[in-house]
């Protein structure tokens, strides 16, 4: 997860690495966490544990199925993979306001890839214990959470850059707007960790097979469709 920091534009040259795969490499860096749920779930020898790694694994699949296909429509209308320029891009309109379908998505696929709920079946305490985490405490605990938190700071920043204009902003320097954006996308995933319910787990994979991932072809065919049209134009 801390990997992924690496290509966010905080500001105009606040960046460890510009990337021109910017969005490619941060989605793939959320994707390889899958890999410490169910590898840490299997060193630990219990069967909770192991189920909690497995639904890990089926839940990240369901849901990086239409993750990356969510912020396509993003990276056609600004015509780059480099998370700064995409930023450049929006210099008068936020993506937010011209992709509200994808923003929409890529918030729900966020969500489940930083683990929270509604999508934190993988370690519901009501079957499983504590999922994959049951065999750990101290540290090894600490790094498990350590590795969720930071991802839910990474989504923020990652929808922060994509579609609500990244650095941005009136007045106050860009460092500022990026980090209050990021703030309060990350404080919305509390917010809706307090207020909705757990569903169950073959509800939450049919919904990102049968409804989200449509949603995002749709989405995505739509917007190849305008871009098209505007060039012909």
């Amino acid at each position: 997860v801390l990997a992924g920091f690496a290509v966010v534009a905080v500001a105009p040259g606040w960046t460890l690495s510009a990337l021109d795969m910017g969005v490619i490499f941060a989605l793939a860096m959320l994707a390889l966490t899958v890999y410490a749920m169910v590898l840490g779930a299997w060193a630990s020898r219990n069967r909770y544990a192991v189920l909690g790694g497995l639904r890990a694994a089926a839940q990240m699949l369901s849901y990086e199925a239409f993750f990356g296909l969510s912020l396509m429509g993003v990276v056609m209308i600004a015509g780059t993979l480099n998370l700064g320029r995409i930023v450049a891009a929006q210099e008068g309109l936020w993506f937010v306001f011209v992709q509200p379908l994808g923003a929409v998505l890529f918030t729900i696929a966020g969500i489940a890839a930083a683990h929270r709920l509604p999508f934190d079946l993988q370690e519901s305490e009501q079957d499983l214990v504590a999922g994959f985490m049951t065999e750990y405490s101290g540290m090894s605990f600490a790094l498990f959470f350590l590795g969720e938190y930071l991802a839910i700071i990474l989504v923020a920043a990652l929808a922060t850059t994509l579609f609500f204009g990244g650095w941005l902003g009136p007045w106050l320097p860009g460092p500022v707007w990026f980090g209050i954006k990021t703030a309060i996308i990350a404080l919305a995933f509390v917010w809706i960790r307090a207020i909705l319910p757990r569903p169950r787990y073959d509800q939450l994979v049919a919904f990102a097979w049968k409804f989200a991932l449509p949603l995002a072809l749709v989405n995505l065919l739509a917007t190849g469709a305008v871009v098209v049209l505007r060039g012909a134009a």
